[in-house]
């Protein structure tokens, strides 16, 4: 159909004045706009009577003024008769580049495409040879239908979007790879960050620790100066003595030799003479030091040969505390601030004890020493050291000039406090000792043990005088009544003490008395606090703090606020008038001790890193 209708369709073109250009153009064409088509249509002649004009504006048959021709006015009318019968056959024209593809293009260009050179060859010699010997007319081959062209356009056009989206895949694998590092990265920095701020708040905690311990070596240095020039001064000193001293053993062995073999007594007159001589002569350390280990030799022998037990004293002193007047003692405090900070030792304080006149505290430690520290700066001013396992309690004695400590290798030992050296020991313990107490006549000591038992020591016969027996576990606490022979023994298992009070449902950690001794107060394993009348033999409150552990409990000098010292690290101040339970938030660990000062402004507590906390 193409082939038949090709002249007139290029007589058209010649009259509308298209011409057709070559075959690039012709493709360009169809690849731009699409295939055209020529249809056939058979125009029937029809009636005059059913035949419809059309009105034709007059605009369209304008002539211009001036050249009114006949002629110019016919043809003019006859080439839109020309196009309106074109209109009404509703004939497409084809574009001037819509010339389709012919077989043998299509099938040189799909060979060329596929790389089929030597088909290709062979198919154009063949192809040729039988157009030449006329057997085959190029107008009856026809062309490539256009779906064809449409669909190698649009197999190219999906080709070039399948590389598109591969690479567009590619493009959103690598970021999303490179999204996944990101967040790796970012929460990796946040961690460090985390981390880093933590290491830096820790270290501010332990910069400002450390300033406080430096702060607290400035008093030590000052002090060890002083201590370091006195002894340079006495090493001076002791030796001008040693010379003197080898003078006169000198002296002395030329005296002997002159001495006859036989019995001659002129020794005696002559060291009574030398010991008139050096009393009238100044005594230097090392003779007074020689002397007072000459007495002290002399006095054990002549204490252990004439050894005289102690007796519990039958008239004992009213309790001074009896006599406190309410009006005069000081309001009870419970506002209590951290005012200061005490890193004395290595490992947890287990005791605190303030002394009674002076600004000292002595303070012991599972380090295996206890130091007597000066107040409000906390200088030490003494370290003891000689028991060889923890230290567990302390007591003073009521003269004030003597310490007790008791310790986990089974001992009891007794200080001198002005000096620092031991005095005595006192063994008979199998186990650890937990808690020591002084007589308020100050010649007994009794202890407990983990072993079960309680000992009664008496300082002048240095032996054990009573040893009591009955509990069937640990014995965590002991304590005389103030300025009586009555001894309060609380039990580890029970719950019960030597008077028949009982009520605790767990281990006693710790009890005492009130400085009236009218009441007792203790505190077991659970934060459970009793207190008790021991008047009547009856228990008055019970308060639960817990569920941490009740480690200590003690008066204030009014015995008006209780203080315990709990296993979180908190101080509990109890007020036995309102009842009303106020905390002291400080400790970073457990907190084992606490202790009031004797005027009640100032309060001391002892934790399990080592440290001692003021509060005022």
């Amino acid at each position: 159909m193409a082939a038949q209708a090709g002249t007139p369709l290029r007589d058209l073109e010649e009259a509308l004045g298209l011409g057709l250009t070559a075959d690039g153009d012709v493709g360009d064409a169809v690849a731009a706009e699409g295939a055209y088509y020529l249809e056939q249509v058979t125009i029937t002649e029809a009636s005059e009577d059913d035949y419809e004009y059309e009105e034709i504006p007059d605009d369209n048959f304008s002539i211009p003024e001036g050249e009114e021709d006949l002629a110019k006015a016919i043809q003019i009318v006859q080439e839109q008769a020309t196009d309106t019968q074109i209109l009404e056959q509703k004939t497409i024209l084809p574009s001037r580049h819509a010339v389709p593809e012919v077989i043998e293009d299509f099938l040189c260009n799909f060979l060329i495409k596929m790389g089929m050179t030597r088909t290709l060859d062979c198919f154009q010699s063949e192809w040729y040879e039988l157009i030449q010997k006329g057997i085959t007319e190029l107008r009856t081959v026809g062309s490539v239908p256009d779906v064809y062209t449409q669909i190698m356009l649009l197999d190219n056009e999906n080709k070039n979007l399948k590389k598109d989206l591969k690479h567009i895949k590619q493009a959103a694998d690598k970021a999303r790879e490179d999204l996944l590092k990101t967040q790796k990265e970012r929460d990796f920095h946040r961690m460090h960050h985390r981390r880093v701020v933590q290491e830096k708040n820790k270290l501010i905690n332990d910069l400002k620790g450390l300033k406080l311990h430096y702060a607290s070596y400035e008093p030590t240095i000052r002090v060890l100066h002083e201590k370091h020039h006195a002894l340079l001064k006495e090493k001076m000193l002791t030796s001008l003595e040693r010379d003197r001293a080898v003078g006169q053993i000198s002296g002395l062995q030329a005296t002997l030799k002159n001495i006859d073999v036989g019995h001659n007594f002129h020794i005696p007159e002559i060291k009574v003479g030398h010991s008139i001589e050096k009393e009238n002569m100044p005594e230097g350390p090392t003779q007074k030091g020689l002397r007072k280990a000459r007495e002290s030799n002399k006095c054990k022998t002549k204490m252990k040969d004439n050894a005289k037990d102690s007796e519990f004293p039958i008239n004992i002193q009213p309790n001074p505390n009896l006599n406190l007047c309410k009006e005069n003692l000081p309001p009870a405090k419970f506002d209590y601030k951290l005012s200061n900070i005490f890193r004395l030792h290595e490992l947890p304080v287990s005791c605190i004890i303030i002394h009674p006149c002076k600004d000292i505290l002595v303070s012991c430690s599972e380090d295996r020493l206890w130091k007597v520290v000066g107040l409000p700066k906390g200088n030490v001013l003494l370290t003891g050291f000689g028991h060889t396992d923890w230290l567990s309690d302390c007591s003073l004695h009521p003269s004030d000039n003597k310490l007790a400590t008791c310790s986990g290798d089974t001992t009891v030992k007794l200080w001198d406090l002005l000096k620092g050296n031991c005095l005595l020991t006192f063994e008979g313990h199998s186990h650890a000792v937990w808690s020591c107490t002084w007589h308020s006549c100050g010649d007994f000591v009794a202890s407990a043990s983990l072993d079960t038992t309680s000992k009664i020591w008496d300082v002048n016969s240095e032996r054990c005088r009573y040893t009591l027996y009955g509990h069937t576990d640990s014995v965590n606490s002991i304590e005389f009544f103030p300025f009586s022979n009555s001894i309060f023994i609380p039990s580890a298992r029970t719950g019960r003490c030597e008077h028949s009070l009982y009520g605790h449902m767990h281990s006693i950690n710790d009890a005492t008395f009130t400085p009236t001794g009218h009441m007792i107060a203790s505190c077991d394993a659970c934060g459970v606090i009793k207190l008790w009348d021991f008047r009547k033999l009856l228990p008055i409150v019970s308060i639960d703090v817990g569920p941490s552990a009740g480690n200590e409990v003690n008066f204030d000098s009014s015995g008006r606020v209780l203080a315990q010292a709990s296993g979180n690290g908190v101080i509990h101040l109890l007020d036995l008038k309102s009842g009303q339970i106020h905390k002291l938030m400080g400790h970073e660990s457990e907190a084992h001790t606490v202790v009031f000062s004797q005027d009640g402004r100032s309060l001391f507590s002892g934790g399990s890193d080592g440290t001692i906390r003021m509060w005022s």
